[in-house]
């Protein structure tokens, strides 16, 4: 019996990491599930990462402490900014400086370990809050550098960056994953869930899910703070 292609996924907890790790089962991957702890406000994240992972059935989930709050620099990490419940114009103080670069790095080196050659992040450029680390141009990039600096690729086995939503709509990104079985039920993408993991309806996040779920056709079982 053939072992299974090793592949590190990275798992926030999210709609759309959940949608990647159904993805990757499907394409018939092992799937080795990595979390952050990077001094993030909004914990609950966290636990629902455990949650999509366990469903999943992943060989291994690790989360790891990155403590990007002592960085500051995004309403996501620092208190003393406050999230936004309104859209604004350029990129948005939810932005957390490199965080897809660390964690990517993080990815990798995980890999190299376990002798694997593959990575999927769920960044998305259709539907996305601007971020300039979700842009094909930066997965691109990144994989080409993957290639460069890795004794696994030097050796001969390639690094594959695979964002498989990257192109999509929230609402084609809701389809495929309820095609795929995913509870969305157990998914926190609210920049500023409670610590039970419900919704403040308001933010950046809440609003292109639930916007999502209204164009998918497909009914939101997101928690929410205030009904």
């Amino acid at each position: 019996m053939n072992e299974k292609k090793k592949a590190v996924v990275l798992v926030s907890g999210g709609l759309d990491s959940a949608t990647v790790l159904a993805i990757a089962a499907q394409q018939g991957y092992a799937l080795y599930a990595l979390s952050f702890d990077y001094g993030q406000r909004h914990q609950s994240e966290l636990h629902a990462a455990a949650r999509v992972a366990k469903q999943a059935d992943v060989r291994e989930h690790r989360c790891l402490h990155i403590d990007l709050g002592q960085l500051g620099g995004s309403a996501l990490t620092d208190t003393q900014i406050a999230i936004p419940t309104e859209p604004a114009e350029g990129i948005p103080v939810t932005y957390v400086p490199a965080r897809n670069t660390i964690f990517l790095s993080y990815g990798l080196a995980w890999m190299e370990v376990m002798g694997a050659s593959d990575l999927f992040i769920g960044v998305n450029a259709v539907d996305y809050s601007g971020y300039p680390d979700c842009r094909p141009e930066f997965i691109a990039a990144f994989e080409h550098m993957a290639n460069l600096a890795t004794k696994t690729a030097i050796e001969g086995m390639p690094i594959r960056i695979h964002a498989p939503l990257q192109h999509l709509s929230k609402a084609e990104i809701i389809r495929e994953g309820h095609r795929l079985g995913v509870n969305y039920g157990l998914t926190v993408s609210c920049y500023a869930a409670d610590e039970q993991g419900r919704a403040c309806g308001v933010c950046d996040a809440c609003r292109l899910r639930r916007q999502g779920f209204i164009e998918a056709g497909v009914a939101d079982p997101t928690h929410y703070q205030v009904a």
